[in-house]
């Protein structure tokens, strides 16, 4: 696929010199990735550079966070029976982890709620609230969904059960009755952050929680890996609180690992003690995930739970198994799905995909959508039949928020909700014609032309021979990363291929050379994804032909040595 390179462009490119300035002369090009950041000024710097617990915001200003606490703290101390109630995916499974072993370790008598996708559906459940009830449960905290559960928390009020909802999602015009709700997105609400993972959510109420019992001020850091784990899976945006959450929880991953994720690190061949943002999207998210995609989530939170090394090697195996076999579904799905978006373009003009197929497995559609709007550059649908409702997965693409775009259609659809780019739905399966061309519709109105070209937006220009041990020293303090901090890309020009390149890769889909640009020392290469540029690259070295490429600096360690390395997002011949 040919992309569009866009440089990301300055409001007031002034202020990179007065930046370089402050910072001691700092590389143009790290000068103006920061600004680009939103950081241009030195004080500004220092706390990007060196977030600490401290700059987290004080719980209590976030609207009913007294409440939430008054309530659970009387559930602690009057040992009342609780159910924590969490959504099947990484960030519902690891707050439900994180607020279950938080009143555990405080004597309350607490059991976990993980839906089954199929079973259940998304979010609160009458099916969990009856849990509850039979539980003796007098509270249910509810993380990571319940910000529409208005039918089912008038439920668990008719039970006499009390409910704390905790979520992150877009909430609509009203928000339900219950004890306390917790959402950052509430328009009443004035708390200084609105981008926090559910999973950050829960935190936020234990951490507030913990003060109210008068503990000390590291009662809870402990829990920070799990949040880490949350904030890098659920692609919040990485900065503000997210990003001290996300650095602690890393030094927390790193050095003090817990037996579950000690276990599921050795299954993904991921060394924890130098665990990154990346692994975890990657290597351990999916692994989480696959255990509510097709299965029972609720062996994911034991594994996160887990305190014996024997217990949690027996379940990282088990989620390693799970994992194996939702790729091999995925695959399929995407095979089929291709095929049909194709059939589909060949016959009509559209600017949305939306597909419907009963025999999908509502565990993998999400993955799907998103390889489809990688793919065709598209807003994506894909729905499944589940119990007779078609139930489905939305993924967007940058700059159409989508959730708007199916809200447009709302008297056609069940129940949906989510985000900007990612939203879940469900609609009767004869409404889906109808709501398939108003949804293309509302696309249509929400996008550009601009919005289907595929795109790469880099941060700066920048020399090989600027690439220094200063450079990489100030760079590396650029993460953690993760949406609005994206690992800058740079583009560099007149580059000369050295040595043989060629692919590499289980299916040589990847490539791998060594460039040189004017004087500069001979860099390695690596291209993810870009195995299919091997001829380009070959004709550049044989015939002397200069490269122009876009990419990160990264350091990369092999068999204990460790050096510099690019890492190409695209590769082309020079521009004349």
């Amino acid at each position: 696929m040919d992309y569009k390179w866009q440089e990301r462009p300055l409001e007031n490119p002034e202020v990179v010199e007065q930046l370089r300035a402050q910072l001691n002369d700092l590389p143009v090009p790290l000068a103006r990735a920061l600004v680009l950041r939103g950081i241009d000024t030195f004080d500004k710097a220092k706390q990007y550079f060196r977030p600490t617990l401290a700059d987290l915001h004080d719980p209590f200003l976030m609207t009913d966070m007294r409440k939430a606490v008054d309530r659970l703290v009387e559930a602690i101390r009057g040992r009342q029976t609780v159910m924590v109630y969490g959504d099947y995916d990484v960030d519902g499974t690891t707050a439900t982890a994180l607020v279950t072993m938080f009143l555990r370790r405080r004597g309350v008598d607490v059991s976990y709620f993980v839906p089954d996708r199929i079973e259940h559906g998304y979010g609160l459940s009458t099916a969990g609230i009856d849990a509850a009830s039979e539980r003796g449960a007098s509270l249910i905290v509810a993380l990571d969904c319940g910000i529409t559960a208005f039918e089912e928390a008038a439920y668990a009020r008719s039970l006499g059960v009390d409910l704390i909802i905790c979520d992150h999602h877009t909430v609509k015009d009203e928000i339900p009755e219950a004890v306390a709700v917790l959402d950052p997105k509430r328009p009443d609400c004035n708390y200084p952050y609105d981008e926090l993972s559910g999973c950050g959510i829960g935190f936020k109420l234990v951490q507030a929680t913990s003060a109210a019992l008068g503990e000390p001020d590291g009662a809870i850091h402990e829990f920070l890996g799990l949040v880490a784990v949350s904030t890098a899976s659920d692609i919040v945006p990485m900065t503000g609180e997210n990003r001290v959450l996300m650095r602690e929880g890393l030094r927390v991953l790193t050095s003090e690992p817990s037996s579950g994720f000690r276990a599921l690190a050795r299954r993904a061949a991921v060394d924890i003690s130098t665990c990154t943002t990346s692994q975890i999207l990657f290597a351990l998210g999916p692994r989480i995930n696959a255990a509510g995609r097709l299965g029972d989530a609720g062996r994911a939170v034991d594994l996160m739970l887990a305190e014996d090394d024997l217990d949690a090697d027996r379940l990282a195996a088990v989620l390693e198994a799970t994992n194996d076999r939702r790729r091999t579904i995925d695959r399929e799905t995407v095979d089929e799905a291709v095929s049909a978006v194709e059939k589909l373009f060949a016959e009509e003009t559209l600017n949305s995909i939306v597909l419907h197929d009963a025999q999908w497995h509502p565990g993998v559609i999400g993955i799907v959508a998103s390889r489809l709007v990688d793919q065709f550059v598209r807003p994506t649908i894909l729905l499944t039949t589940v119990n007779g409702l078609a139930k489905g997965s939305a993924r967007s693409i940058d700059g159409v928020n989508i959730y708007s775009a199916i809200r447009s259609c709302e008297d056609l659809v069940e129940e949906f909700g989510g985000h900007d780019y990612a939203a879940g739905l469900s609609i009767r399966v004869e409404n889906i014609p109808e709501f398939r061309r108003r949804f293309d519709r509302a696309i249509t109105e929400l996008a550009t032309d601009e919005s289907f070209i595929p795109s790469i937006e880099y941060d700066s220009l920048l020399r090989l021979e600027q690439i220094d041990r200063r450079f990489w020293a100030i760079l590396s303090q650029f993460a953690p990363y993760g949406p609005s901090n994206l690992n800058p890309v740079f583009r560099a020009s007149g580059l000369r291929v050295v040595g043989r390149p060629r692919n590499v890769g289980r299916e040589s889909d990847h490539l791998s050379f060594t460039v040189k640009q004017d004087g500069s020392r001979a860099i390695e290469v690596i291209g993810f994804g870009l195995g299919d540029r091997l001829d380009l690259v070959t004709e550049s070295r044989e015939n002397g032909l200069p490269l122009e490429m876009l990419f990160n600096v990264q350091m990369r360690t092999w068999n204990g040595t460790t050096r510099m390395q690019l890492k190409a997002k695209d590769v082309r011949q020079a521009q004349t």
